[in-house]
């Protein structure tokens, strides 16, 4: 059994990088349905430094309550210690991959030596990796998962009321990915080529050779040339930026087309309709089984998840400083164990 106090990140007020402190905290305890996670690796997403802020971007009305001080985190890759009476997937010894509670609750305690996970978020680790691969695995592949390939539920995006529903991915389909580089768009490039698509990468210059390497089949610096400038008659657009200017995308769609906005910004109904194309999203959510398949593809060799940098635990604020600066390449994980 694991000691009673344990090292984590925690946050006692909402600012900058400068609010994670290093603190001992107690162990928690898993409740009916949940294990207790040794946690190796946890990685770090957008929502955790959204929320590290106070998510002052977010309307009020979609904005969730926190209690602080709260230990940040939804990614994590590590070993059942323990688990509940009632399950019976998972055991002592396992190793695991989690998004937790996602978007439940908005961070889960990834950021520490333990934590408690819902059995039904959790899926085996994949094996050909090691632990610090494994936790930028989660948040970033459901989400190119649930935007490209099944989205798997049926709650209402937050910032629509449109259904996501994917598009069709086969040799016909042209596929442009902007942010490519990044956490989401490095994986939904992969499913998409995993398809037979052809895909677009777009990016800055650095990330040229790793695009593709992955299997980009053009790539497009923004830095020189302006995608939406460049491009025409794509069938989708997965804009993992996102945002105010993903509207810019709609002129690269020819009629029937698809733009999927990851971080969704303005758009005009009427002039979606008058172009002839569909723009949605959906928001991310925990799902075991999903991550089961994409752990399966990473086993397989067609997944390949990339490290832009990793730093201890005790190290989070420069981990978090590092996102800060942009042109992520892959993944920041945090090694805890």
């Amino acid at each position: 059994m694991p000691r009673s106090t344990m090292n984590a990140i925690r946050l006692h007020d909402f600012g900058g990088p400068e609010v994670l402190r290093h603190e001992r905290v107690p162990v928690p305890e898993p409740a009916p349905g949940e294990v207790l996670v040794r946690v190796h690796a946890a990685g770090l997403n957008p929502p955790d430094w959204y929320v590290r802020d106070g998510m002052p971007g977010i309307p009020a009305e979609f904005r969730p309550p926190f209690d602080l001080p709260l230990i940040p985190g939804t990614d994590i890759s590590g070993v059942v210690e323990a688990a509940a009476a009632d399950v019976h997937d998972f055991a002592p010894g396992d190793e695991v991959i989690g998004m937790l509670r996602f978007p439940v609750l908005m961070q889960s305690g990834g950021y520490a030596e333990y934590v408690t996970a819902p059995a039904s978020d959790l899926a085996p680790k994949p094996a050909s990796v090691d632990h610090a691969h494994a936790a930028g695995l989660p948040m970033s592949g459901l989400t190119a998962w649930q935007y490209l390939i099944e989205v798997g539920h049926d709650h209402p995006s937050p910032f629509q009321d449109a259904e996501h529903r994917p598009v069709r991915l086969a040799s016909d389909t042209t596929v442009l990915v902007n942010g490519a580089g990044g956490g989401v768009g490095h994986l939904a490039l992969q499913l998409a080529k995993g398809k037979n698509a052809r895909v677009i990468a777009v990016a800055s210059g650095a990330h040229e050779t790793f695009l593709r390497d992955l299997g980009a089949d053009e790539f497009i610096d923004y830095t020189k040339q302006r995608p939406e400038e460049a491009v025409r008659d794509v069938d989708l657009v997965l804009d993992a930026v996102g945002g105010p200017t993903s509207r810019r995308f709609l002129r690269t769609l020819k009629r029937g087309g698809a733009l999927f906005p990851v971080y969704f910004g303005e758009f005009d109904d009427e002039e979606n309709a008058k172009l002839g194309v569909t723009v949605t999203g959906t928001q991310v959510r925990a799902n075991g089984t999903q991550l089961a398949e994409l752990s399966r593809l990473v086993d397989a060799g067609a997944l390949r998840v990339a490290i832009d940098s990793a730093y201890p635990l005790a190290d989070a604020q420069a981990a978090h400083e590092r996102a800060a600066q942009g042109h992520i390449q892959g993944k920041i994980v945090l090694t805890v164990a």
